[in-house]
């Protein structure tokens, strides 16, 4: 069975608002949510980051997940809209206490920092209206191979026509470029329907979803702990009494190696 994510909950400060918002989102079956913050820095003056809420102080319970035996998982999230290169603070320990980082570029200088050099994890573009500049394959692919996920938030589509067509016809443009790598709040089947329309496959759609949110979470912590570590542990402590573990397959005493390996000389004796 596919675990579900949605990973743009709106923060709201009425917390009867969250609590309504994240025990639908259970009840449609999303094992893991985001709260995202919205922050859009000015050059004018340095404004301070919002520090997101305690999940206890968020919502009262947390609900169980629709088909599963255990309570949905929240995470938080900050967003940065961005015009200018300087609003990113790449040393800001602020953005630690968040476990998703994401930019929402508005301009191509921006997005194509954000593709190739910026340490977050989502690029969230901008949608319902005619973009100042194309998607190019180029630093589309690049921010792929980081790690990187884009975002396409369907919203604006469900509530206006005019938002719809600017959408559909943007996301579009988008799956062109990355080839097909993909939150009014939905159903995960009704996201995977909606994904049709920019024509991504039924599978694409269903990743965009499930696994690729996996992978989003697993560069998010990767992201915040510098590295990936592989840590190893002895199973048991070598004595005289215990037995060697047995050779593989082809290996032989004599010399340790394979008889592929040996010479013509030494399989003949």
């Amino acid at each position: 069975m596919s675990v579900f994510m949605d990973l743009n909950l709106t923060f709201s400060a009425d917390k009867s608002n969250m609590q309504q918002l994240i025990d639908m989102a259970a009840h449609l079956g999303f094992s893991t949510v985001a709260v995202n913050y919205t922050f859009e820095p000015t050059s004018k003056k340095k404004q301070a980051i919002p520090t997101p809420k305690p999940i206890d102080e968020l919502i009262g319970q947390l609900p169980i997940v629709q088909g599963r035996s255990r309570p949905i998982r929240v995470l938080n999230r900050l967003t940065l809209v961005m015009s200018e290169l300087s609003h990113f603070r790449p040393n800001s320990t602020e953005y630690a206490n968040f476990d998703l980082l994401a930019v929402q570029p508005t301009t191509e200088k921006v997005f194509h920092a954000a593709c190739t050099q910026m340490d977050v994890d989502v690029i969230s573009v901008p949608m319902t209206e005619k973009l100042a500049f194309f998607f190019k394959k180029a630093p589309v692919n690049m921010a792929a191979e980081r790690g990187l996920a884009f975002e396409v938030s369907y919203a604006p589509a469900i509530r206006d026509a005019t938002m719809r067509r600017y959408t559909i016809a943007n996301a579009i443009s988008l799956a062109q470029a990355c080839k097909g790598k993909p939150l009014e709040l939905r159903g995960p089947y009704d996201i995977i329907n909606l994904c049709s329309l920019i024509g991504l496959s039924d599978e694409a759609a269903k990743r965009s979803v499930s696994c690729r949110c996996r992978s989003l979470l697993l560069h998010a912590e990767t992201r915040t702990t510098a590295n990936g570590v592989i840590s190893t542990k002895k199973c048991c402590d070598s004595s005289p009494g215990q037995q060697e573990a047995p050779s593989p397959p082809g290996y032989t005493d004599q010399g340790g190696a394979p008889a592929a390996k040996r010479l013509k000389s030494q399989l003949t004796d």
